[in-house]
């Protein structure tokens, strides 16, 4: 019999979606194409916070020990990108960090805050995406042999890497997440085929029925999305983070062992929003069903992602009139659109914005998506 090969991940980041990944890491069974259930994953946990990330390892040992897995799991002080990545060579790294947390409307609200509803999410595109460019840059200098996967706002932030032309498999969550609900809700086995089209915004439901989740049961279209979903939706966003993590896990333990993927992604080679894909031997590519041909998926999730307020398309980030009237009134430069190029500038202008607002009393503003 052939030596098994270790699968090797990397995961970035210690708040919620980290923890819920590696906590499903450790209790999910990596699988093997030839059906071998003792192919061994190594998981190394990175952050800036070493005590926080050293405490979640323990904890996931702990997890695999109960279930079982041959899962083990290493931590430590993220100081230098390049240099981990130089060390651990891992398969796959993902990143579950970000520069500007989800939760911030609840646990800190703000005139910074209101202005992000207002605006939408999509106006922290570069507060997202800070640090996976960073990691990105790492992996096309150091280690161009790993896959990177990116969960701080996928849907966005990968089609910014793509026009800085920096490698990117995919993302986790979001359209993940929601297809995970909706196999519960249509009680799918194991072998029923789902593809799902849906974006960020669609975490809330749309305001528009025809701007709803697409999905096909073995390319059928399924019927009652918005009902199905409605229960799931209404769920605490850490409670949907947790299926985020576990639907993730299942999909990166298959990715290091090799076997054949069919899942519904964001972000998948670099482009906006969440699409049905298949994974074969590391290399992703659509899997929409008849009659859906890739230019119309995409042209479907910028429309309906218009609602997070920004675009990457045609290598610029856009705002809609609304998003840009709300950006204008705070940094007029950025809010008729900008080029990949000035992302560093753009960042930092808007993180002294984010500085300013933030001592700043909470203004009333429209609840949106975060």
């Amino acid at each position: 019999m052939l030596p098994v090969t270790p699968g090797r991940i990397a995961v970035v980041g210690s708040g919620a979606l980290a923890r819920a990944l590696c906590h499903s890491l450790a209790a999910l069974a990596p699988s093997h194409p030839t059906g071998r259930p003792d192919v061994p994953v190594t998981v190394s946990l990175l952050a800036r916070d070493g005590a926080r990330v050293a405490a979640l390892a323990r904890s996931c040992r702990a997890r695999a020990a109960v279930s079982g897995n041959k899962v083990s799991f290493t931590a430590e002080p993220l100081a230098d990108e390049a240099d981990a990545l130089d060390r651990l060579r891992p398969d796959v790294l993902v990143c579950c960090a970000s520069a500007q947390s989800p939760y911030e409307r609840v646990t800190a609200p703000s005139a910074w805050t209101s202005l992000v509803a207002e605006a939408g999410f999509g106006l922290t595109l570069p507060l997202q995406a800070t640090i996976a460019v960073r990691l990105a840059r790492a992996v096309a200098r150091v280690s161009p042999g790993t896959r990177f996967v990116n969960g701080a706002f996928p849907d966005g932030v990968n089609p910014l890497l793509s026009a800085l032309d920096l490698p990117v498999l995919c993302g986790i969550g979001n359209v993940a997440t929601l297809a995970a609900c909706l196999r519960a809700g249509l009680r799918l086995g194991a072998g029923d085929r789902l593809a799902v089209l849906g974006h960020h915004v669609h975490l809330a439901a749309p305001a528009d029925p025809d701007d709803e989740v697409r999905a096909w049961r073995d390319d059928t279209p399924v019927p009652g999305v918005t009902t199905l979903l409605a229960a799931d939706r209404a769920l605490p966003r850490r409670d949907l983070n947790a299926i985020a993590g576990h639907a993730a896990a299942r999909m990166l333990l298959d990715l290091v062992t090799g076997v054949e993927i069919h899942a519904n992604l964001p972000g998948p080679m670099g482009l906006p929003g969440g699409y049905p894909v298949r994974i074969t031997a590391g290399t992703i590519a659509l899997d929409l069903p008849p009659g859906l041909t890739r230019d119309a998926a995409v042209d479907w999730n910028l429309r309906v992602g218009r609602r997070d307020g920004v675009q990457v398309r045609d290598g610029r980030i856009e705002y809609p009139p609304a998003a840009a009237a709300a950006i204008a009134d705070h940094l007029p430069g950025i809010a008729d659109g900008w080029t990949p190029s000035a992302l560093d500038q753009v960042t930092e202008e808007l993180t002294a914005l984010r500085g300013r607002l933030r001592l700043a009393p909470t203004a009333p503003a429209p609840a949106r998506l975060a």
